[in-house]
């Protein structure tokens, strides 16, 4: 079974807008690494046009730094499965999920290979209350931004979970990765 794992930058208070984020190439690589742990990517709409609009080629000459190429190389070739009830159709290398949810990523968690790799915060929250995510990374900016949204807002029961690495950016932020602690 390929484990689902998820990865959210955050800022020390909690905010996950990207646009609170401050990019860097440390970060881009940190999660080019990530990326290529999964054979497939799992989406809500909203993260889904998000990255597309921002990753899909081409992109206009100089609308990025050279470092970001290799995380829009990386995005742009996987395979990606989108989770909407109100999209028509998808491309982008991406195929629609639809149905039930438990169902639907049980099944893609139990096709072979190294992992599924899910972003956003609308469909980890409902994943989690499922207890389909098998590792969280959260990458701590060292950042206060004074608004939302933030993570997990309305889980209905609490989730442990037992550290398992830590690294540090030169930027100041830490990523740390954690396991659900099973009972």
């Amino acid at each position: 079974m390929r484990p689902l794992r998820y990865s959210i930058n955050v800022t020390l208070d909690g905010c996950c807008d990207h646009r609170a984020i401050p990019a860097d190439e440390d970060l881009h690589r940190h999660h080019v690494g990530n990326l290529t742990q999964a054979d497939a990517l799992l989406f809500g709409r909203v993260t889904y046009e998000m990255m597309e609009e921002a990753w899909r080629p081409p992109a206009p000459p100089g609308a990025r730094p050279e470092w970001m190429e290799p995380f829009a190389q990386t995005i742009n070739v996987a395979k990606k499965y989108v989770v909407s009830s109100t999209l028509e159709r998808v491309d982008w290398n991406a195929e629609l999920v639809r149905g039930d949810l438990d169902t639907a990523v049980r099944q893609l968690k139990r096709e072979s290979g190294k992992g599924l790799f899910v972003g956003g915060v609308k469909l980890p929250l409902a994943l989690t209350e499922l207890g389909l995510i098998d590792e969280y990374e959260f990458v701590v900016q060292p950042r206060l931004a004074g608004h939302g949204p933030t993570l997990f807002a309305g889980l209905s029961k609490h989730v442990d979970l037992k550290l398992v690495s830590r690294s540090e950016f030169s930027s100041g932020a830490v990523a740390m990765r954690y396991e659900p602690k099973r009972s």
